[in-house]
């Protein structure tokens, strides 16, 4: 190195470095918590400090784009501190965070308070989901990219979505205002007058043995079909959160190839379990949507498997088990998944695909686990390993078992769904601004100095279907 040329702060070396050009062995150079250099594998550079991940994969930090952390006013069941502490020892280096919290987080103001509360108890990085007030619509297309890039739709109503859009005029207005202002629009797109029909003919739900067909696709599919159609209408970017049906993938999938700018994700939890696992294990899997066939399964790890769904996220939304084992009509859906969302997604693709070179599979992970949300939400300096891009990594053993107990649980709300689940590949490090924020042979944390992340410059310009269908 010139003797010129500043000594770095850290050194990262690794056999299995995983860059936007594939896996290969090298060193990661950081200042400032940035990266500076990659360079080839071969004599180490010279720096202030070196940490070697040997075999393991070197990731780039993971975005999960849908996290609940309930701050402000329900932070008895979460809180940033043990959320941000799950999404680290999961590689998770930055968040999206969720508007239904109380009050709800609906115009910059609240927004603005949100950060603050935030500020000095967050292991990761951050940026918030606006939501979409329905008496308010056109507040979108005001929207100051710096204060948020994506606003929240509620089509369905549950526990914990104070402001559902259920007039259609209303709907048809937020969908032109994110046009107008360049804003992703994130939707639970399942449709609440239809739920509403079935529980007057049927009564809600009573038990779990019949949960999913009280909550059935057709909510879902019809929702999707009404997104699908605003964006034909206003070139819209619109992406549908916890996507849970065969027939949602494929009508978003021929939206796609018809041009659309509609996007899905796919959700750990509807990878990992089927209704069957609800019947027997009942509010712990309880959902909205709710987990489906597997048939259904199947179809959402085909889409996985061909790169048609855009990210995976976790919708990590925990509550006490006080709340969990009430009746099945007052129990809230939801349970925590930031900290399993990386293994459980590894372990379904190992023993689904056993044959398929790791590598491949890793860098399938990275792109919609790091790659394709820092693109879709225009997160600065996230997602990758490159020069002048952050210095979150994580360092990822992917051969390990290990059983994941309660004991293991970093959410305030204790308790997983995936409680005795053997997982293969294991978290061993993670850091974000080149500074260690989970040490797992010491079983430690960093510093709760998470910052917010202002936009990726402004918003793009609606899709102009109607002129290319023309």
């Amino acid at each position: 190195m010139d003797r010129l040329t500043p000594v770095p702060d850290l050194v990262v070396s690794g056999r299995r470095l995983v860059t936007p050009q594939g896996v290969r062995p090298g060193h990661v150079l950081i200042s400032d918590g940035r990266i500076t250099a990659v360079t080839a594998a071969g004599s180490v550079p010279a720096a202030a400090g070196r940490l070697d991940a040997g075999d393991h994969y070197v990731l780039p930090g993971l975005i999960d784009s849908h996290v609940h952390f309930r701050t402000p006013g329900l932070s008895y069941k979460e809180d940033w501190e043990h959320g941000s502490r799950a999404a680290v020892r999961g590689g998770v280096t930055t968040v999206m965070d969720m508007p239904n919290t109380v009050p709800p987080t609906l115009d910059p103001q609240a927004l603005s308070d949100k950060a603050g509360l935030v500020r000095g108890s967050s292991l990761t990085d951050f940026r918030f989901h606006i939501g979409v007030d329905p008496a308010r619509p056109r507040l979108l297309a005001e929207l100051d990219p710096s204060v948020a890039t994506s606003a929240k739709v509620f089509m369905a109503g549950h526990h914990t979505a104070p402001t559902v859009v259920r007039d259609p005029a209303v709907l048809e207005e937020t969908f032109a205002a994110a046009a107008e202002a360049g804003l992703q629009l994130v939707l639970h797109a399942e449709d609440d007058g239809l739920f509403a029909l079935l529980d007057e003919w049927w009564g809600e739900p009573d038990g779990y043995r019949d949960y999913e067909r009280r909550r059935p696709r057709t909510g879902g599919i019809v929702a999707v079909a009404k997104v699908v159609e605003l964006v034909r209408r206003h070139g819209t970017r619109a992406h549908i959160l916890h996507l849970s049906s065969a027939e949602e993938a494929d009508l978003v999938c021929a939206a796609q190839a018809a041009g659309y700018p509609v996007t899905f994700e796919v959700t750990g939890h509807h990878l990992s379990f089927t209704d069957e696992d609800t019947r027997r294990l009942g509010a712990r899997t309880r959902l909205s949507p709710s987990i489906r066939s597997q048939a259904d399964q199947d179809r959402l790890w085909r889409a996985l498997a061909h790169g048609q769904l855009a990210t995976l996220g976790s919708d990590h939304a925990p509550h006490t088990v006080a709340e969990k084992t009430r009746s099945a009509a007052a129990s809230p859906p939801g349970l925590p998944g930031v900290q399993e969302l990386a293994v459980a997604v590894w372990t379904g693709m190992r023993r689904r695909w056993p044959a398929e070179d790791p590598d491949v599979a890793v860098s399938r992970l990275v792109r919609h686990l790091a790659q394709a949300p820092a693109e879709l939400f225009r997160l600065p300096g996230k997602g990758r390993i490159a020069p002048g891009a952050d210095a979150d990594l994580v360092f990822f053993a992917p051969d390990t078992p290990w059983m994941f107990s309660a004991h293991d649980v970093e959410s305030k709300c204790g308790w997983s769904a995936y409680e005795g689940w053997t997982f293969t590949g294991r978290v061993e490090r993670t850091l974000r601004a080149g500074r260690t924020v989970w040490d797992g042979s010491s079983g430690t944390f960093g510093a709760y100095d998470g910052r917010l992340l202002a936009a990726d410059g402004p918003g793009p310009r609606p899709v102009a279907l109607a002129a290319r269908e023309g």
